[in-house]
């Protein structure tokens, strides 16, 4: 059994880095509410969809984030505002607190609060924008992000806010409430699992041998199981935390009908539905229909399980004093409908009849073998050889790095890592740099993931990288802190870097790869890799700024309104009348007709890096290629 830090000893590593310096109080809340909220979502700390809004006139809203779901022209799958109350330190008093800013909230959001800043009226201009184009798939939710777990009492006054927002917005409204400790338990998980869980179903299950339960759950009993889940975990997401998928929403024509079925005849689910899987560590039957389930884990029904979440919070917990005829129908429907079940122990350490299992029931939505990443221990291999070669801890969960530091501190005569990258930051980096993809890794999540994102297969493709490692994981570590000192994503003082980041790492790679072809040197993946961690080696910083100044420079140039290969010049921005869309394009940086300014830029670029400084008889060219070439000549 592996160890892992206490809460306490997590909590303090966590919030070193929001309390870096001396920052104001809204400097203080604003970094823990993003740094909250960007772990719990598993999102980029540079994603361009977050507004801050805390001060004066913020109308309760400290920060919002609008959480798009990767859809696109296939994908229904719902959007997401999120709106963030920060409650740290002393902005937290108990649940007055939240029943005072949550009703504030609700004020704004229903036009009953004139008196706005400029940032917070904007924000609420969006989001009345996006009620008037959502559909019953988009929501709002007010999040309340505390350092620790909400109380009892604390519990029941976020309860009443939900109930208070259906009543005069709608049953789009939620309520969620995430701390430090959210964090720390989904860390601790991958690490170790001594702290059981034990949630209580209700449903008519029959014993076919020792470790199998089978039969049927009705579906306002799984609702009432996930709901008792989600009271005892405070996070209903660590159920699928042995998923190889998560939640696609309504995804597809499956899912889509599976959403219909349930909202239009709850009664005939159980005909059309293939059922679900729960693994545990443990069942325990009372022998009156009540199954007490130790670690429960869905690994196979994600889908339907949160689709029977979602369509009956909607209509269940929607709110109001009153009846509703469609609701007591859909009641009476839906006491009548059924999912099939199965509940399979495995027992404390059955990770390989948890991996058969996963493997063997996941086949409705034709799920193949990238599915299983983390089973097959890939992410696993990375993370050891990225600590033994390179002294980086890679960073597989976010929140994993301030469990490691603070294990670190515990023991000081373990390998002490001072550094860390999350993996599927450094995917992207990769994907946009290597691969030549920045638009979809400035625009998109879902093409770097496993199982079938096209990025993420190409670059498990040995074929086309050479066979990714840590290698490359390094290298696109290296060239993220490059970005950041040159000062590319969001908060750059110069507009032409606030949102180019992604286009910065492809320049770049581009930039070295053409320096490589005019010297005959090779150029597939993993030789970029090597070539840029040779260049990221001390000693070797004034020859690989010559680089890095040159992807800087062209880009600085490209976004240029003014300038005679502008970016807002090209066929593509011309379209659209919008840099942002257009920085999303798949085509930008491609050989296409997308984007033939940034070509140009490039090709004089080259021209201008073979070119001796003034006063040298050397170019910037020839010093890299001094530098690469001996290394790169080596099989």
């Amino acid at each position: 059994m592996s160890e892992f830090p206490s809460y306490e000893s997590f909590r303090n590593e966590w919030l070193t880095s929001v309390r870096l310096g001396e920052p104001s109080t809204v400097v203080l809340g604003n970094r823990f509410a993003h740094k909250l909220v960007t772990q719990w979502r598993d999102v980029s700390t540079s994603a361009e969809d977050i507004h801050y809004c805390d001060g004066s006139g913020d109308g309760g809203i400290d920060l919002a984030f609008l959480y798009h779901g990767d859809a696109d022209a296939e994908s229904q799958e719902g959007h997401t505002w999120y709106l963030v109350q920060s409650k740290y330190g002393c902005a937290f008093r108990g649940p007055e607190t939240l029943l005072a800013e949550g009703h504030k909230v609700i004020e704004t959001l229903d036009g009953r609060r004139s008196r706005l800043s400029s940032l917070a009226g904007g924000i609420l201009e969006q989001i009345n924008n996006f009620r008037a184009n959502s559909s019953t798939l988009d929501r709002i939710v007010l999040v309340y992000a505390t350092v620790d777990p909400l109380t009892d009492a604390e519990v029941r006054a976020a309860d009443g806010v939900r109930t208070m927002g259906r009543e005069r917005l709608g049953a789009f409204f939620d309520v969620e409430a995430i701390s430090v400790f959210t964090i720390y338990n989904r860390a601790r998980d991958e690490v170790v699992n001594n702290n059981q869980i034990r949630v209580t179903l209700q449903a008519d299950l029959k014993l076919s041998n020792s470790e199998l339960l089978i039969g049927a759950v009705p579906l306002v009993q799984m609702y009432a199981f996930l709901k008792s889940y989600k009271l005892t975990t405070g996070d209903l997401d660590r159920l699928y935390e042995k998923n190889v998928r998560r939640f696609l929403g309504a995804r597809g024509r499956v899912n889509k009908k599976m959403q219909e079925t349930l909202q239009r005849e709850p009664d005939r689910f159980g005909l059309f539905n293939n059922g679900i899987t729960i693994v545990v560590t443990d069942f325990v039957q009372s022998g009156e229909g009540i199954i007490e389930l130790v670690d429960p884990y869905i690994v196979n029904g994600c889908q339907t399980t949160r689709t029977i979440w979602e369509v009956s919070q909607r209509i269940l917990d929607a709110g109001g004093t009153g009846s509703s005829t469609a609701r007591q129908e859909w009641t009476d429907k839906a006491t009548r409908g059924v999912v099939v079940a199965k509940i399979v122990k495995v027992g404390p350490s059955g990770e390989n009849m948890l991996q058969d299992i996963t493997r063997y029931t996941n086949t409705q939505n034709a799920i193949r073998d990238k599915d299983f990443l983390a089973l097959r221990g890939d992410l696993q291999t990375w993370k050891m050889d990225m600590a033994r070669e390179y002294g980086v801890y890679l960073e597989i969960q976010r929140g994993g790095w301030e469990s490691q530091s603070a294990l670190q501190k515990q023991h000081p005569e373990m390998k002490q890592l001072l550094e860390h990258a999350n993996a599927f930051d450094m995917i992207k980096v990769y994907g946009a740099g290597w691969l030549c993809e920045p638009g979809l890794a400035f625009g998109k999540n879902a093409p770097f993931l496993p199982p079938d994102g096209k990025v993420f297969t190409r670059l498990m493709d040995p074929q086309v990288t050479g066979g990714f490692g840590a290698q490359d994981l390094y290298a696109a570590y290296r060239l993220e802190k490059i970005a950041d000192r040159l000062s590319f994503g969001r908060g750059a003082k110069l507009l032409s870097r606030q949102q180019t980041r992604f286009l910065f790492y492809m320049i770049t790679v581009q930039v070295l790869k053409e320096v490589l072809v005019q010297a005959t040197l090779p150029t597939a993946p993993r030789d970029l890799s090597r070539a840029l961690n040779v260049l990221f080696e001390q000693g070797n910083d004034a020859i690989a700024d010559e680089l890095f100044e040159a992807a800087s420079y062209t880009i600085d140039e490209y976004m240029k309104p003014e300038g005679d290969d502008s970016a807002y010049k090209e066929p593509s921005y011309l379209r659209t009348q919008n840099i942002n869309s257009f920085l999303k394009l798949e085509g930008l940086g491609k050989p296409t007709e997308d984007t033939p300014n940034l070509r140009t830029l490039l090709a004089l670029q080259k021209r201008a890096l073979a070119r001796p400084a003034k006063g040298s008889t050397t170019s910037p060219r020839d010093e890299i290629i001094a530098l690469l070439r001996p290394v790169l000549q080596k099989k």
